[in-house]
């Protein structure tokens, strides 16, 4: 499925967060969107999911406007996990994880054995199995997170949109986590504070600033030293990789400039 942003602009109370933003999601591929607090990183990804109306220009799912489909509709599409998702229901792990198949059910397709099992996959691939019956108000922060992405993975989306996903994961669940949006057949877009994550893991990065997309490209091509310095403001030495990929290593303030080799693969 492609999805589009088409010269999207938005604003809130008079100010412009968006402007003329261009993007056409690659099916098949993990796209990464970069950019310093403010940059409008979440506010396209609100578009993207039909939350927000843009002020002009149009989001696209697969040619047709996505303000002409029901919400419904979206649902078996898109699937977006938010940043901070909540409830003040007495659920259990599961009943977060089966909400997750609301937008397949109806009078003509009631719950059956199928969404039990789909539920069952989602819990175990984000690790929450054991942890199934617990009650969400006593899961950690972090546990929380895994269950919002079991849910979306419940819905069986064409596209996964994901709002900083690693938030509140210690790092070796943030890694797991990346590396199973990687592995899933779908199509994924996913906000992302980390650079090297992005570099690591996306096939794709469009970098944000000041509302506006200012590079997209392959992760060599786009976080180059320059401009993240530019755009964050900060000094790096970028290691270049085989494959388009590179890793970031940050300098603390007036040091030197080191010239970083290229790194390439040496095969066994």
């Amino acid at each position: 499925m492609r999805l589009s942003a088409c010269n999207v602009s938005w604003s809130k109370g008079g100010v412009s967060i968006l402007e003329n933003v261009s993007l056409d999601v690659v099916p098949g591929e993990f796209l990464g969107i970069v950019g310093p607090n403010g940059s409008g990183k979440t506010s396209l990804m609100s578009l993207l999911a039909g939350l927000r109306r843009p002020k002009s220009g149009r989001i696209l799912v697969d040619g047709q406007a996505i303000d002409r489909l029901s919400r419904r509709e979206i649902a078996k599409r898109i699937a977006l996990v938010e940043q901070q998702a909540e409830t003040g229901e007495r659920i259990s792990a599961r009943q977060a994880v089966e909400l997750g198949r609301t937008p397949h059910l109806g009078a003509l397709a009631p719950w059956s054995s199928k969404d039990d099992a789909i539920v069952d996959e989602a819990l175990r691939n984000v690790d929450m199995e054991r942890l199934a019956a617990r009650l969400w108000h006593t899961l950690s922060g972090g546990e929380r997170q895994r269950l919002h992405i079991a849910r979306a993975l419940a819905q069986q989306p064409q596209v996964l949109l994901l709002d900083e996903p690693t938030n509140h994961l210690d790092i070796g669940h943030q890694i797991g986590l990346l590396q199973l949006v990687r592995q899933q057949k779908l199509t994924a877009v996913a906000a992302l504070h980390d650079l090297n994550h992005a570099a690591m893991f996306c096939d794709r990065i469009a970098l944000m600033s000041g509302g506006r997309i200012v590079a997209l490209g392959r992760p060599s091509d786009v976080l180059s030293g320059e401009r993240i310095a530019a755009v964050f403001g900060i000094d790096v030495d970028v290691v270049h990789e085989s494959g388009g990929r590179c890793h970031i290593r940050y300098r603390p303030p007036g040091s030197p400039v080191v010239e970083m080799p290229v790194l390439r693969r040496i095969s066994s």
